[in-house]
């Protein structure tokens, strides 16, 4: 792993007038993940992430998020669910040392056959019980799921410390408008639910590609009617 100074980026940043607060290792289209059935490669991974834990210490964020990764179709899913629960109890170890809060996802099931649900994820967080692994509703994969964001209030309450708050018909991640999802009804569930974290934009959908600046303004337009000041 080679280092990169991360001082220099957020001081770059803050010059700016701005922070990083949050802060997401790809795990995703790399080979890194969380559940890695091969000893190299979960020990890769586990070190990967490590190493954003101490960048993200140098960058000044508060969150890093994560999901449960994912096993192998074919193999026993508790077998996959063990090597997620290990790594996120030694991350969460890690986190601690960096005073970084993780921040879990659910998936979707075409992702993963771990944390797919709210089920999932209050297993997931009941076992490994740890103070630094919290928790982030992806409105995607909860609305997939066919679940709702007072229901994952209602079981973890102020664990809740981040969010991808994007639009979808459940699936997709899109940008406000382009989805079915209540905007101005999901605000006021969250305001009344006292959240105080993050509304990521989690926009994916190649459709933007072109022209994401444009696509992010369109975005942002359709938050201003909730914005105060």
């Amino acid at each position: 792993m080679s280092y990169s100074d991360c001082t220099r980026v957020r001081h770059e940043v803050e010059s700016r007038g701005m922070q990083v607060k949050i802060l997401t290792p790809e795990n995703c289209t790399y080979q890194y993940q969380f559940a890695a059935q091969e000893p190299e490669l979960y020990e890769k991974s586990f070190a990967y992430f490590a190493n954003a834990l101490k960048a993200g210490e140098e960058l000044g964020i508060e969150t890093m998020a994560i999901n449960s990764g994912w096993g192998y179709w074919n193999e026993d899913r508790e077998e996959a669910w063990k090597r997620s629960r290990e790594m996120l109890s030694r991350l969460a170890d890690e986190a601690a040392k960096h005073n970084i809060n993780l921040a879990m996802e659910s998936l979707r099931p075409q992702e993963s056959q771990l944390v797919v649900t709210l089920a999932d994820a209050k297993r997931m967080h009941d076992e490994v019980n740890h103070p630094n692994l919290k928790v982030m509703i992806d409105t995607t994969a909860m609305g997939v799921a066919g679940e709702t964001i007072d229901e994952w209030f209602d079981t973890f309450g102020d664990e809740i410390i981040h969010m991808h708050f994007i639009d979808g018909n459940p699936y997709g991640h899109l940008i406000w408008g382009d989805g079915n999802h209540p905007l101005g009804e999901w605000i006021d569930t969250v305001v009344r639910r006292g959240y105080k974290g993050y509304f990521g934009q989690e926009i994916t959908d190649f459709d933007y590609f072109e022209d994401p600046a444009s696509h992010d303004k369109r975005n942002m337009e359709a938050y201003k009617p909730y914005l105060i000041g």
